[in-house]
């Protein structure tokens, strides 16, 4: 047995039944991510909480699927490159943004390319940002609050990346048409 179960609404401890439930009824199904973090009901907790925050700020849902793209791929999570794949195109993402994250290149779109820069730097350099690309960051429309909102997305995927390395979280069925492997990062790092 995994030392990682993925829980269910009716097996996971019951300090996190109740957040797994709320994610079937809004999702249709219990992502696996969420199934492995319920058995440790701080660890779901936390991350829904990061999940909430990140979503309730002023960055437009795509802006938002940039940031969780590329720290998942900075970081080589495949669930969540298939899984912030999907939710992308869903958000209505244009392909040719979402198929230049996936494969860690420039985005045609200049605001968005700032915004992937800053985020990558961001995890690449532990918070440390030079400050030519703060004035960059800020120069392409940006507000220091919105920062703050990507340290959270940060925060927020940095849980979910790790947490899938070590459980080794399989990819959901709704997401295997975004699959994504670490080789595809290896070639284009």
């Amino acid at each position: 047995m995994s030392q990682f179960p993925i829980f269910t609404t009716d097996t996971a401890p019951a300090d996190s039944k109740s957040a797994l439930q709320r994610s079937q009824r809004a999702f249709g199904f219990v992502p696996n991510l969420l199934g492995v973090l319920a058995g440790a009901p701080a660890a779901l907790h936390a991350y829904l909480a990061l999940r909430q925050s990140f979503s309730s700020g002023t960055l437009t849902e795509v802006e938002r699927q940039v940031v969780l793209l590329s720290v998942s791929r900075e970081h080589a999570c495949e669930y969540c490159m298939a899984a912030h794949s999907a939710i992308a195109t869903s958000a209505g993402m244009p392909a040719e943004v979402l198929d230049a994250l996936r494969r860690g290149e420039s985005l045609p779109d200049a605001r968005l390319e700032t915004l992937r820069q800053t985020t990558q730097a961001l995890v690449a350099r532990r918070g440390w940002l030079p400050p030519e690309e703060l004035e960059r960051f800020l120069a392409s429309g940006y507000t220091s609050a919105q920062l703050l909102e990507v340290v959270t997305g940060i925060a927020q995927k940095t849980l979910s990346n790790y947490t899938n390395h070590l459980a080794q979280t399989p990819v959901d069925p709704q997401f295997e048409s975004f699959a994504w492997s670490r080789e595809q990062f290896a070639h284009t790092k």
